[in-house]
């Protein structure tokens, strides 16, 4: 069973820049212990185009280590480079992994077929499960559900999508297109309470970095049919969905989670946190008003 949350996990660098291995253990831990299913190393969160592939490959060692083997860890390991994909996907599952992420292919734009011979490509004979992931807003490419239909028709381990084109229509008929056996994921967090009642499976989640457990309760009341509790729910995280990605994602959730007291650092360039002193002050206000200060790993 795949996890209904997984967390899109930031990637710690230490004061010199450097990825922080322990620090990245440290946090997933405490991700998995407030609410996150499974985590996903080295995604857009966890600035992919900034980490060298040893990097990657050695921070999903690194969690392993801290998390252990019950937890769900996959990694992202698409490109615009379909051999590169290809090529880090298996140093991925030979790594440990328990499954990749594979974004559609960025800047070069291409066409559906494109998109089909991409994916089918990287995950032919692939020893772990994948799953798409459609974000056109970064890509500048739109994985319509009908070729993702044919991909995993051609791949019986791609499982799953992460479908975050922003489209209720197209998550609809992405849903109906699908089997019941491929998992749909929302993307995006504030759009998770509507994908949810269309029929998806999960979320991978920017926000479960801070309210993982809200986001479960929300997914669990849409399970047992109390839509009224989660709207309330979805109506009190709506405001934290959206501060969250009031700057490029992992800015503001990197701020976050170094306000919450991990030494998350900063991003790396080309990402740039805001020199603005206020930048933060309204994400600052929602965090203490949801985040349970008991929860917080270090005084701050």
């Amino acid at each position: 069973m795949l996890p209904r949350v997984f967390t899109a996990m930031i990637t710690p660098f230490n004061t010199d820049g450097d990825v922080d291995y322990e620090e990245a253990g440290t946090m997933a831990a405490w991700l998995v212990a407030h609410g996150s299913g499974g985590l996903i190393l080295s995604g857009t969160t966890g600035e992919s185009p900034a980490l060298t592939d040893i990097e990657r490959m050695n921070l999903l060692r690194a969690v392993r280590a801290a998390v252990g083997n019950d937890v769900p860890l996959w990694m992202g390991t698409g490109t615009n480079n379909t051999r590169h994909s290809r090529e880090l996907s298996w140093q991925a599952a030979e790594a440990g992994a328990d499954g990749v992420l594979l974004v559609c292919p960025y800047y070069n734009k291409p066409p559906q077929e494109g998109l089909i011979r991409h994916f089918v490509d990287i995950a032919d004979g692939l020893p772990v499960p994948a799953m798409l992931y459609n974000i056109p807003g970064r890509t500048g490419v739109n994985l319509l559900p009908q070729t993702a239909r044919t991909i995993i028709q051609e791949c019986p381990n791609v499982i799953a999508i992460k479908e975050a084109a922003g489209s209720l229509p197209q998550m609809q008929e992405l849903i109906n297109l699908l089997s019941p056996a491929t998992h749909v994921y929302a993307g995006d967090d504030a759009m998770y309470y509507p994908a949810l009642t269309l029929g998806a499976y999960g979320v991978v989640s920017v926000a479960s970095h801070l309210v993982g457990c809200k986001i479960q309760e929300m997914t669990q009341a849409v399970e047992q049919g109390d839509l009224h509790e989660a709207r309330r729910i979805n109506g009190l995280l709506m405001p934290l969905f959206q501060e969250l990605f009031r700057y490029t994602n992992p800015i503001s959730v990197k701020w976050a989670m170094n306000y919450l007291g991990f030494h998350a650092g900063d991003v790396r360039l080309p990402l740039a946190t805001p020199g603005d002193p206020r930048a933060f002050d309204e994400l600052r206000l929602l965090i203490d008003q949801l985040v349970p200060q008991a929860t917080w790993p270090r005084a701050c």
